[in-house]
């Protein structure tokens, strides 16, 4: 589940980062600094919640970046729909690596000992 998750937090913490300059041109925010320091933050929290993973409380930490994500959109239209397709892939990792963990524990219990 891990590796899911952790590709589909990089693979956001990278959407975000190249939409900074979308959100920071478009004119819906009057200051430039602003929008280039929160979306740069959210870029560093959302590579950190990659590391974060191995922790208990990593996989909250993901859904709770999800609303941030979700909320650019306010800022740029279009950024409803990535993110909201990232939280779609969010709950998709956590639930299919959930599954595929379960399925090679189960798969490791029934083999036989080496040797």
């Amino acid at each position: 589940m891990k590796i899911l998750c952790s590709a589909v937090l990089g693979l956001e913490a990278i959407v975000v980062f190249l939409a900074i300059p979308v959100v920071a041109t478009n004119g819906s925010v009057d200051s430039t600094a602003l929008v280039v320091s929160l979306g740069l933050l959210l870029t560093v929290m959302l590579f950190l919640a990659v590391g974060a993973l191995r922790r208990s409380w990593g996989l909250s930490l993901g859904w709770l970046l999800q609303v941030p994500v979700l909320a650019i959109g306010f800022l740029a239209p279009a950024m409803f729909i990535v993110g909201g397709i990232f939280t779609v892939l969010w709950y998709v990792a956590i639930h299919q690596g959930s599954r595929i963990d379960a399925l090679k524990a189960e798969r490791a219990a029934t083999r036989p000992p080496l040797g």
